[in-house]
């Protein structure tokens, strides 16, 4: 069983930056591909990044590509998702997602283990 706790969501204006964090426990973390989703309201859950186990990897959806940067710490069992240039549109809830699997994938159902998730909220 793996435990992902998220933080550093909050509200912000159009243009500013946050740095989410995500904390894991109970499974060797260096064996866990992370990714990071989120979820607007009334819409469904989309892929926002994913990174490999060693951190040599990473993937982006479109919509984020340039703007947002994931990577982790394996000494501290810690995955971040550096958003910088937010918009109006980036507000949602953002989900910390484990995955057992060696590749990359951008489909929730990849991911084992899920946060409770951590509210961003970007004014304009």
């Amino acid at each position: 069983q793996v435990q992902l706790v998220e933080s550093g969501g909050g509200l912000v204006q159009a243009g500013d930056s946050l740095r989410l964090s995500c904390a894991a426990s109970g499974r060797t973390f260096s064996n866990l591909a992370m990714g990071w989703f989120r979820q607007a309201p009334g819409k469904e859950r989309e892929f926002v990044a994913a990174i490999s186990r060693s951190g040599g990897s990473t993937s982006y959806a479109p919509s984020v590509k340039g703007r947002f940067a994931i990577s982790r710490d394996n000494a501290k069992n810690t995955v971040y998702l550096q958003m910088n240039s937010l918009k109006p549109e980036d507000t949602a809830v953002y989900y910390c997602a484990a995955s057992v699997e060696r590749l990359l994938s951008g489909r929730p159902a990849n991911y084992n283990y899920w946060g409770q998730g951590t509210q961003v909220t970007v004014s304009s």
